[in-house]
């Protein structure tokens, strides 16, 4: 058993129930008709890249792993279920099914790409195999699981590459989706490239870096700002980083340099000043000149006031003088896109002799046709070991290809390639765990590696798509489906 995540240690102890109703109608149709031990694949992937970007850092698979192994129905949650009702005032299930529920266990297999992992649209992030009654169950819980981690590690690692190298700060609590979204936001962005949080609760249970000073507040409760800022470098002389811009900025420095040659007087020194409003670029580049004809050259300048990426990226080009980057709402709340997107589709379904059936959904928009198969994703090195390419594979039809069909191009993209590996690792097996997660700061690491891997490459132009083989199959099924359908359905 892994040591508890936030699911574990705030929530009840067994989530069986956080799903959707309909997965349980679902589930109990599969009982009633008996088809619920049968044995079925589903892929969690996303169809576009989140942020009008090229890819995603794959995050969330902890907390995915915590709620699998703690699926069950509580007697408590078995009662609440056995309450609701249909449209004609019965009960919506009958107890022989509820009793299933309170008796199930876990028993799938399920492989997954890990933590920190760059990937690519379509490409599973997830696969589960096993009864399909149990893979429809956990489809919503482990949709918002690596949904919302995935989307806030990605916006981090965005805003990290646009600091270039600067300290990125995550002060998101205030402005988050709750608790639960608060303590998510922080762990990916972590994930993501974040070098600290000012969240506590995270900081305790992820171990995570924290950082912090004051707010307008503290200087707000003292008739002068020199005093407000004396009787903190007094309380915490060991974390001043004064806040300027309450009153009048250029003022506000001045007494911040006031405060600082005190504190290092008594053998301290301040950690620097910070900018919360105002023309940050300007400010930054007069500040940053009275720091260091002050003679404290090493202060640093830190920013806030709802960065993003963007904004970081104006504000370097215009030379700002900022040092430390504070980014709280657009990235705690993922601002410019508040969803991933992802999905849950099955795949394959197992039949009495043992052999697998493709399954596919069809649509009008081509980019919503599912991918058959019981998928792996071939990532393709060349001798230098940089990334040429990314094929999504059925792990029958053994190696990894040479060419991919990429989705709105013509013809088949080449890959040359000196090896190939997998990028789902095997998690559980046959309901057992078969993973050790490893330690938030190294998955952080993987993260940064991938990231300065993949910036040695084009990502516009990263070859990422279908094998040949996953490619005709899917062709045919669609062919054959609508052969079924009629003329009525569009890809």
């Amino acid at each position: 058993m892994m040591p508890p995540t936030h699911l574990s240690q705030y929530y009840q102890q067994n989530l069986g129930i956080l799903t959707d109703l309909y997965q349980l109608t679902m589930g109990y149709g599969y009982w009633k008709t008996g088809l619920y031990r049968q044995r079925a694949v589903f892929h969690l992937f996303f169809r576009q890249a989140p942020f009008g970007g090229h890819y995603a850092i794959a995050a969330g698979l902890e907390l995915a792993i915590d709620f699998l192994q703690r699926l069950r129905f509580s007697p408590e949650d078995v009662q609440y279920l056995g309450q609701l009702t249909g449209n004609d005032g019965q009960p919506l299930f009958d107890e022989g099914f509820l009793n299933y529920l309170q008796r199930m266990v876990f028993s799938c297999q399920l492989d997954a790409i890990p933590e920190g992992t760059l990937v690519f649209a379509h490409q599973p992030l997830l696969r589960i195999e096993g009864p399909i009654i149990q893979c429809q169950l956990v489809e919503s819980a482990l949709l918002t699981l690596l949904n919302f981690s995935t989307l806030v590690a990605t916006k981090a690692a965005r805003i990290v590459q646009a600091a270039g190298g600067d300290q990125v700060l995550e002060f998101g609590l205030r402005r988050a989706q709750g608790i639960d979204g608060s303590l998510t936001a922080s762990r990916a962005a972590y994930i993501g490239g974040c070098h600290a949080t000012s969240n506590l609760l995270a900081g305790k249970i992820y171990g995570i870096p924290v950082r912090g000073t004051h707010a307008h507040s503290w200087v707000m409760c003292f008739d002068d700002e020199l005093e407000a800022f004396e009787q903190y470098a007094r309380a915490l002389p060991n974390n001043c980083t004064f806040l300027v811009d309450t009153y009048d900025t250029i003022e506000g420095v001045h007494n911040a340099i006031v405060a600082g040659k005190k504190l290092r007087e008594r053998g301290y020194e301040m950690n620097g000043i910070r900018l919360d409003s105002g023309d940050l670029a300007e400010l930054s580049r007069i500040a940053r000149q009275l720091l260091d004809e002050a003679g404290f050259p090493q202060a640093a300048i830190v920013a806030s006031n709802d960065l993003d990426e963007y904004q970081i990226e104006t504000l370097k080009a215009q030379g700002a003088a900022i040092t430390i980057w504070g980014v709280g709402t657009r990235l705690a709340t993922a601002y410019s896109q508040p969803a991933l997107g992802g999905v849950y589709k099955l795949s394959a379904i197992q039949e009495e002799d043992g052999e697998w059936e493709n399954r596919i959904k069809l649509s009008e928009a081509s980019l919503k046709v599912s991918n058959p198969g019981i998928l792996q994703v071939q990532r393709c090195y060349d001798e230098q070991g940089l990334p040429q390419g990314d094929a999504i594979c059925d792990i029958r039809d053994g190696a990894a290809p040479s060419q991919i069909w990429e989705e709105g191009k013509a013809g088949y993209a080449n890959i040359a390639h000196q090896h190939c590996a997998g990028l789902l690792q095997p998690i559980f097996r046959e309901g057992k765990l078969a993973y050790t997660p490893p330690p938030l700061v190294e998955i952080r690491r993987h993260s940064l590696q991938q990231q300065a891997l993949f910036g040695q490459v084009k990502l516009k132009d990263y070859p990422h798509g279908l094998s040949p083989e996953v490619w005709e199959r899917k062709n045919e099924l669609m062919a054959a489906r609508k052969k079924i359908l009629g003329p009525a359905v569009k890809s």
